[in-house]
């Protein structure tokens, strides 16, 4: 392994603790692959490896828990738990209400799936999860939004026929549609949100918030969080 040059982020990895023993950190599992619950009924994906390994390189003592989309916000706040780290895109709205770290994700684009590429994209019915910027990016299009509490559901939605299309991480409906057998197809633009996805902490939380920011800044440095992109989005993935 080769050897790192000590950093200013290295170097605040090494202050002193000053937080919770055990550090819980709050996910959906039902987001892949992101985060989901696999066949051991352990919580897998990108972020268990990213949220490990930062844990690790923050010298904390970490534990995961999940917790429902529609609710995980408000959970976090009121202490079931101290980080969300779970697909969640950093907007000026959410930041009102809560902290986020640096993005360990560069901005990434949202996309439009549906049984057919015929869809009218401007007058049709589209299915988001409810609380996400893809869901407020339906309801401000002149769409007709509906809203699930899951991802499933809204996949689900417009396999029924109960919707036009779903609106979705690119990541996340982008498999989805090639594992369909020509079912499901990606249709319209590409459309960009958010600034990345970073982990959301209390506001109270500041010296937490600045211990996760220096583990994903040496992550950054010496390659390591490119290379978990890349093993969970394949090659053409947005890099640092």
């Amino acid at each position: 392994m080769k050897k790192l040059i000590l950093s200013t982020a290295t170097l605040a990895l090494m202050a002193g603790m000053g937080v919770a023993d055990t550090v819980r950190l709050g996910t959906e599992g039902a987001y892949p692959p992101y985060n989901f619950i696999d066949d051991n009924g352990e919580i897998a994906g990108f972020e268990r490896e990213l949220g490990d390994e930062l844990c690790k390189r923050a010298e904390l003592t970490c534990e995961w828990v999940t917790n429902d989309w529609d609710s995980i916000i408000p959970n976090l706040v009121s202490g079931n738990y101290d980080v969300i780290i779970a697909g969640m895109s950093i907007t000026d709205e959410r930041d009102e209400v809560i902290d986020f770290t640096q993005n360990y994700t560069p901005p990434s684009a949202s996309a439009y799936m549906a049984m057919s590429a015929d869809v009218d994209l401007s007058s049709a019915v589209i299915s988001a999860q409810s609380a996400t910027i893809q869901a407020g990016h339906v309801a401000e299009s002149g769409a007709t939004l509906v809203e699930f509490a899951t991802p499933d559901e809204t996949v689900a939605a417009v396999k029924n026929g109960e919707v036009d299309a779903v609106f979705a991480d690119e990541d996340y409906v982008k498999p989805i549609a090639e594992q369909s057998g020509g079912e499901l197809m990606l249709v319209g633009d590409l459309v960009p949100l958010g600034g990345g996805i970073g982990m959301g902490l209390r506001e109270s939380d500041g010296e937490l918030r600045e211990k996760f920011n220096a583990a994903i800044q040496t992550m950054k440095d010496d390659g390591t969080l490119n290379a978990l992109i890349t093993q969970y989005f394949g090659d053409e993935a947005q890099t640092f």
